[in-house]
């Protein structure tokens, strides 16, 4: 190579780089100091509550990975809500997981669940051995939306259909999503996980490592890759979907590798980027969370966590007043990182201008999020053996 070209190949070197680390600092943005916040409990002695509801009338629903679902009055008193489970499949990352009100839910009493359930009575799971970087085979058992309806003592639910079904699940039970969020508009969107199986991610055939939006019947909605209900594909293990007050933007929330956890705007029939499959037959979690270079055109993060994991398995936008300078903040939970992370985004709503964290290594591993009639915000700890929490938290 001449010393001409050797000295134009360094240059190109040196602005990859750049560019490189410009797009790292856009996306990771350095954290600002911990808010001030007050906390208090709502409910105590629950086991995994992965997901919840505030309803019209102020209970609070929510669901345990086993598959009891709880009602929280607006008394404060704690009851079990009577539901057949019997299909329910719960192993290691799957069970009871997301749940979404029905926009009109003051008039059909409507909650959906996102659930993994056996086909056959031989669905069985692996426990804790799912986590192993094993291709764990399907021994009968399925994720689906499920519609209930709640009876108005929220004494007992009644299965009423199957949303959407087709969504993987594996016997190891890892990466099972799945994140549900009824938006304003009526539609339902679901994040998928991919189950550590090295095709999905990329596969337009499967439901894994998706987002997924659909109306209360079913049916694609909006934005949809033709034919299916697939609005974003390329992703790892999306366990949140939030739909930005006032914009109408949708973001996800999903977890990463080792590192970079990823907060993303979606678009329709975008791809971000996840390609586990450098290796035949290997789930190769050493692959980029966004690949441009494997997926051309894979769409970057806003905000992602960088390295080590934080394991982020929710967001919710916080109200634009009342929370100080968290106004209109991307709240996002963790379980690693053990604290909540706050991103206050750009007007574009395509960038990082601030980061900040609060709870960190107060109340152990936090799962779910949902903004209160009052504005504030609830939070649910993933600890485990019934030492779990639903947390109210404010600003001050």
């Amino acid at each position: 190579m001449s010393p001409r070209r050797v000295h134009r190949h360094a240059c190109s070197i040196v602005v990859a780089i750049a560019a490189l680390t410009i797009g790292l600092v856009t996306a990771i943005a350095p954290a600002h100091a911990a808010p001030a916040l007050s906390v208090s409990t709502v409910a105590a002695g629950l086991d995994k509550p992965w997901d919840m509801e505030v309803a019209p009338d102020g209970t609070l629903v929510s669901g345990e990975r086993s598959g009891r679902f709880v009602a929280i009055r607006p008394g404060g008193s704690v009851q079990p809500i009577r539901a057949d489970q019997s299909r329910l499949f719960v192993t290691n990352e799957a069970g009871l997981m997301g749940l979404a009100l029905d926009r009109a839910f003051g008039a059909n009493r409507t909650l959906y669940s996102c659930q993994a359930e056996k086909t056959s009575g031989s669905g069985v799971g692996t426990g804790s051995a799912g986590n192993l970087p094993l291709p764990f085979p399907n021994t009968g058992q399925v994720i689906n939306v499920v519609a209930w309806r709640v009876a108005d003592d929220w004494s007992s639910l009644t299965r009423t259909r199957t949303v959407l079904t087709d969504i993987p699940v594996n016997a190891g039970g890892r990466h099972a999503g799945c994140g549900l969020t009824a938006a304003p508009d009526g539609t339902l969107w679901v994040g998928t996980g991919d189950n550590a199986v090295p095709s999905y991610p990329q596969s337009r055939s499967s439901l894994g490592g998706k987002v997924l939006h659909i109306t209360t019947a079913g049916a694609p909605a909006g934005g949809t890759i033709s034919g299916t209900p697939i609005y974003s594909l390329g992703h790892r293990n999306v366990q949140g979907v939030a739909v930005q007050p006032g914009t109408g933007r949708v973001y996800s929330i999903e977890q990463g590798t080792s590192r970079d956890d990823e907060l993303n705007l979606l678009a329709p029939g975008g791809n971000y980027g996840y390609r586990p499959d450098r290796a035949p037959f290997i789930y190769d979690e050493s692959v980029p969370m966004t690949d441009p270079q494997r997926v051309p055109g894979a769409i970057g993060a806003v905000w992602s966590s960088g390295a080590p994991t934080l394991a982020t398995p929710a967001l919710e936008f916080l109200p634009a007043d009342g929370w100080g300078e968290l106004d209109g903040a991307v709240a996002i939970s963790t379980q690693q990182g053990r604290r909540l992370v706050f991103v206050t985004l750009s007007e574009n709503g395509r960038d990082t201008l601030r980061t900040t964290d609060g709870l960190r290594d107060t109340y152990g591993r936090l799962r779910g999020l949902k903004v209160d009639r009052d504005g504030s915000l609830l939070v649910t700890t993933d600890n485990g053996g019934g030492n779990d929490r639903i947390l109210r938290v404010r600003a001050g």
